[in-house]
């Protein structure tokens, strides 16, 4: 018999521990039977850009600089050659700008010097591309190549908490709770799912609890149950 993940503490999730999460995770599949990243792209390529560009933004915001940023820097290798204050002005509107263009140009010049421009699938490569960290590298797995991976974003981050699925803040703890309590064919959609719900009802400040279809198996103590 296969062993299952451990949790980050190294403890194994109790069966209680595993039914509870497999009600979450129905429910939200069901809400959510089909679900992606809101973010355009048109190759791994794209879409390891179009994340990390994501960082405190909207992926609507995102979208918009793209079709301008791929039509004229269309590789990795055109990327790693640009001329930091053209691309600047292009992802301006994202926020931040200055330090997501040094991290893009950066990881351009890591893939065409590491990976002849090729993305890795792999998550410890990808990781080793400056600018990506593990949520970045985790939603390029799972959307672009299908890997089995979670992605641990601020969403994410709360859900998980709030409904008891761990008591972890360390987005690197929270992913390993998270994989020993969800079955590998469940990882691929969980984080998009707990993503979008994060953002149509359990928001940060003031969460839809009076209209949560999870509310029952929520021990959340400060629900706002009416609006």
């Amino acid at each position: 018999m296969a062993r299952g993940h451990e949790r980050a503490d190294g403890t194994t999730p109790t069966q209680a521990d595993k039914t509870h999460a497999r009600k979450v995770g129905d429910r939200l599949a069901r809400r959510y039977p089909e679900i992606g990243t809101a973010l355009d792209y048109g190759s791994p390529w794209q879409l390891l850009v179009a994340t990390v560009l994501s960082a405190q933004t909207t992926d609507e915001n995102v979208n918009k600089v793209l079709p301008v940023l791929f039509d004229r820097y269309p590789t990795a290798d055109d990327l790693a050659g640009a001329d930091p204050e053209e691309v600047e002005a292009i992802v301006f509107s994202t926020g931040f700008y200055r330090q997501k263009t040094k991290s893009i140009i950066a990881l351009a010049s890591d893939l065409v010097e590491k990976y002849e421009g090729e993305v890795p699938i792999d998550i410890d490569e990808l990781t080793k591309l400056r600018g990506v960290g593990r949520k970045t590298a985790s939603v390029v797995l799972a959307e672009a190549f299908g890997v089995p991976a979670i992605a641990v974003d601020t969403h994410v981050r709360r859900l998980s908490n709030r409904l008891g699925l761990t008591t972890a803040s360390d987005p690197v703890k929270i992913e390993a709770d998270l994989k020993a309590l969800f079955p590998k064919g469940r990882w691929l959609k969980l984080s998009m799912q707990m993503i979008q719900y994060g953002r149509d009802i359990c928001d940060a400040r003031k969460p839809r609890c009076f209209a949560c279809g999870l509310v029952d198996l929520c021990p959340y103590p400060d629900k706002r149950m009416s609006e």
